[in-house]
């Protein structure tokens, strides 16, 4: 595993090999703040919750009628 972070930024650690995303880190802490999904083998047992920057979303691709929140932009924390 390789890391970067921007300065005061979130560190990203990611494959040294192949270059894959893994983990987002707190940057005082240094503890996990998120996980990429695509570093899960299998259901990885969660939902989306909402569909953030519907506003950009590919024309040819459209958004599923799935009942979630959808929000132009990021969605606001709760």
């Amino acid at each position: 595993m390789r890391g970067w972070a921007r300065d005061g930024g979130r560190e990203r650690d990611f494959c040294g090999v192949c270059g894959s995303a893994l983990f987002i880190r707190h940057p005082e802490s240094g503890e996990f703040a998120g996980v990429r999904l695509g570093a899960i083998d299998g259901d990885p047992g969660v939902r989306p919750s909402a569909r953030q920057f519907v506003a950009y979303a590919a024309p040819w691709e459209p958004l599923p009628d799935d009942g979630l929140a959808r929000h132009d932009e990021r969605m606001p924390r709760v």
